[in-house]
């Protein structure tokens, strides 16, 4: 029988069904985790529950926890949390790091930083396993051919105590990359594109594996950024089967089986994570298949992922309105763009070309990684950004950020103009604390883009790291390859 990536981890990891379990018996298989990471704003309350209800937690060697989403990224952290209150859930991950015995990376670690950019630095992530994080991004994982996936709270707790979870086995979906990728089209624009064409929902409840020569040939960041955004693609996750740049990548890294290919642990681990392909004549519930050569630059133009169009192009004309919603489902689509319309202030129509910005952010667990920093950084070197233009880096681990001061990308963004923070979530959500103006434009290399998500009115437009730094010097939104040469130069 041909098996795909996904048939193969859950035969690993299906658990025989506990006898009289009225869960299993209700086609609810038990699964076996094999990791567990936990951050300060929901592992904090995870581990207190766990304490006040005298529970032990089944395998501590095996669960990480990290400080990233509410820590301050202000140069020198003059502040701990970025939140009000914050410091609270910061103190009680400590105290509940401390008493269950994990691996805590604090905020002086050196391994300090966003989940799902310091899990694959410490080859913590490794080709077929599960791993789970009360984060809905942990789906980035998947990039090393494991079976990686955000849960709630209960889970968390579930899993902590037992490291199992129920759940039923999602279909398995393949979108398939092929064609040659433009020179400026990253594998950001690839999934603002899916998105925007098959809709928010285009992956609803799947895993979608990605693969074909387009998917070769990225390197791990542009990989971790596809599974990254299947979320917004409504998937339950996202993988990629491993091969020699996974390998690679893992290699030597502080979590990763020590040896070589001729033996020791990392010679057994290889020949494991060898067998994670997909089948040749494997069947997936939905099999896609894309042509990437005509793709452009994205930019999102609204409320949702799927309000994106190519740099070019005209925000989108939709139905009229007036047709009775419940007669029309496009009728009730249409309501809903004219009120992403009206909170963006943008029109049907509208080239999104040259669009205004007051602000442009570079961070997240999408887009905040060494290669994304290169990236921008070739672009803004030797210019100013706009004036007027709030601009902000925050690489995505303190690793990360090591590395880029290392390679002077750090004296680039500011120069530039870009003010250079620590590592973390940042101003990928608000919470509270620091973030932009009321009001502001934001080009923004984040993944969400709901009303409110960067602040109190704040207007998000969804782009890669390039078309932000492009876009932070024009200051108004353009795509890289449009930049005009006389623009911000020194």
């Amino acid at each position: 029988m041909a098996l795909t990536v996904l048939d193969k981890i859950w035969s690993l990891h299906e658990l025989p069904p506990p006898p009289n379990d009225p869960v299993t018996k209700d086609n609810m298989p038990l699964i076996l985790i094999d990791k567990i990471f936990l951050h300060e704003r929901t592992g904090a309350i995870a581990l207190q529950n766990l304490t006040e209800r005298r529970l032990s937690i089944r395998e501590p060697e095996h669960v990480f926890c990290t400080m990233d989403h509410i820590v301050d990224t202000k140069p020198g952290r003059p502040q701990i949390s970025r939140m009000p209150g914050g410091e609270a859930f910061i103190q009680a991950l400590r105290k509940g790091a401390q008493q269950h015995g994990l691996t805590l990376f604090d905020i002086d670690s050196p391994h300090q930083g966003i989940v799902h950019v310091i899990s694959p630095e410490l080859a913590i992530v490794q080709p077929g396993l599960t791993l789970i994080c009360p984060d809905s991004h942990t789906c980035t994982q998947g990039a090393f051919g494991a079976l990686a996936w955000g849960v709630g709270s209960s889970e968390t707790e579930h899993a902590l105590v037992t490291k199992t979870l129920y759940l039923k086995k999602p279909p398995a979906m393949r979108v398939w990359l092929e064609g040659t990728c433009p020179q400026a089209v990253t594998a950001k624009d690839i999934m603002l594109w899916l998105i925007a064409e098959k809709g928010a929902a285009g992956a609803q409840g799947m895993v979608v594996e990605f693969a074909g020569p387009v998917v070769s040939a990225f390197d791990m960041e542009a990989r971790m950024t596809l599974c990254n955004m299947a979320v917004e693609f409504g998937a339950f996750s996202a993988l990629i089967a491993p091969d020699e740049k996974t390998f690679a990548w893992l290699k030597d890294r502080a979590y990763a089986p020590k040896g070589d290919a001729k033996g020791g642990d990392w010679g057994q681990a290889l020949a494991h994570w060898r067998t994670f392909f997909s089948d040749e004549q494997a069947e997936f519930a939905v099999d896609m298949r894309v042509d990437v050569s005509k793709l452009k630059p994205m930019v999102s133009w609204g409320t949702s992922p799927e309000h994106a169009v190519p740099i070019d192009a005209p925000v989108p004309d939709f139905a009229p309105e007036g047709v009775a919603k419940k007669a029309n489902k496009k009728a009730s689509k249409t309501a809903d763009i004219k009120k992403a319309q009206k909170y963006i202030g943008v029109q049907s129509g509208q080239d999104m070309r040259q669009v205004p910005i007051d602000a442009a952010f570079i961070g997240s667990c999408t887009n905040s990684r060494l290669a994304d920093l290169r990236r921008a950084a070739s672009i803004l070197k030797g210019r100013k950004i706009a004036d007027g233009v709030e601009a902000i880096c925050v690489p995505g681990s303190r690793a990360v950020k090591q590395a880029a001061e290392k390679e002077g990308l750090d004296k680039i963004f500011q120069a530039a103009g870009f003010a250079w923070h620590e590592a973390g979530c940042s101003m990928c959500f608000y919470v509270g604390g620091q973030g932009f103006a009321p009001g502001a434009r934001v080009i923004t290399s984040t993944n969400r883009n709901f009303e409110g998500r960067q602040g109190p009115a704040i207007r998000s437009h969804l782009a890669s790291v390039e078309t932000v730094a492009a876009s932070a010097i024009a200051g108004y939104i353009c795509a890289p390859d449009e930049l005009p040469a006389n623009i911000g130069a020194k």
